[in-house]
């Protein structure tokens, strides 16, 4: 058993999610992992202070995704038979990235090095990726012998398109930041030693806006890629009722007529 996998600080406005175990390239599927990051996002839920996240990885990668060597050795998340097996994925793995996507406030993740198999689709859950130019992505489960089996079919083709995903997948090729960049897989590509520096910089663009609408503007965004335009017309509308009754639009508003910087305080 290595470290727990994730650590959690709150500064202000903007929590920091750092996956934790820097001596395995924190690879991801321990027994606990699930409980780890489902008690991390449930804290980021529940605190109304936290406007945004940013999800980094410690040492030298990202995440090198499953770790092969308990893979070899049958042992964890990978041990047993297929029932074992699939109930640990069900259950662990799949409980992990069930609370990164269930996070209410943007998460920004800061790819450092590499986000492999497991540790790609992760990254691909965060709201907007920004990438170090020494970054590398890829889904190379069929590398392995196995399929992706932690919803990355569902999370990749949505980002990067059909062609682009099954290129990927069947080849089990690796790619580096700037093709990451071309293909839409991230956003923006900055020098290793000034990730975090602009990660930060846009959490805290983020953080300065009203924080109820953000909210709200995140989940209409997620609903947008499984629901008709009908729907999101109507969520939309609902959405919109309940925005013009807050403070913070009231603010928004004389901020902008009285040509200041607005406060949003939430409410």
């Amino acid at each position: 058993m290595t470290a727990n996998l994730v650590k959690l600080d709150i500064d202000g406005a903007i929590a920091t999610l750092t996956l934790n175990r820097p001596e395995t390239l924190n690879a991801l599927g321990e027994f606990g992992d699930g409980d780890a990051f489902a008690t991390a996002c449930e804290t980021i839920n529940v605190d109304p202070s936290v406007r945004v996240v940013i999800l980094t990885g410690a040492g030298r990668a990202f995440s090198a995704g499953g770790n092969v060597k308990a893979m070899q050795q049958h042992e964890g998340n990978f041990a047993g038979n297929p029932a074992q097996i699939r109930q640990g994925y069900r259950g662990n793995i799949h409980k992990l990235l069930r609370a990164l996507h269930g996070i209410d406030v943007p998460v920004i993740a800061a790819v450092n090095g590499a986000a492999i198999g497991l540790g790609c689709d992760v990254a691909c859950l965060a709201d907007i990726r920004i990438a170090a130019d020494d970054a590398r992505f890829g889904v190379t489960f069929l590398k392995l012998g196995i399929i992706p089996g932690d919803g990355g079919a569902w999370i990749l083709p949505r980002l990067i398109g059909m062609s682009r995903a099954a290129e990927l997948f069947y080849t089990a090729r690796l790619i580096d930041a700037p093709t990451a960049l071309d293909w839409g897989l991230v956003s923006r590509v900055v020098a290793a030693d000034a990730l975090l520096t602009e990660a930060r910089g846009l959490a805290e663009e983020i953080a300065a806006q009203p924080p109820q609408a953000l909210r709200a503007t995140k989940t209409l965004l997620r609903q947008g890629q499984t629901v008709t335009y009908d729907t999101i017309l109507e969520l939309s509308a609902s959405t919109q009722g309940l925005m013009h009754a807050t403070d913070d639009h009231r603010e928004g508003v004389a901020a902008i007529l009285e040509r200041r910087t607005p406060a949003f305080t939430g409410l």
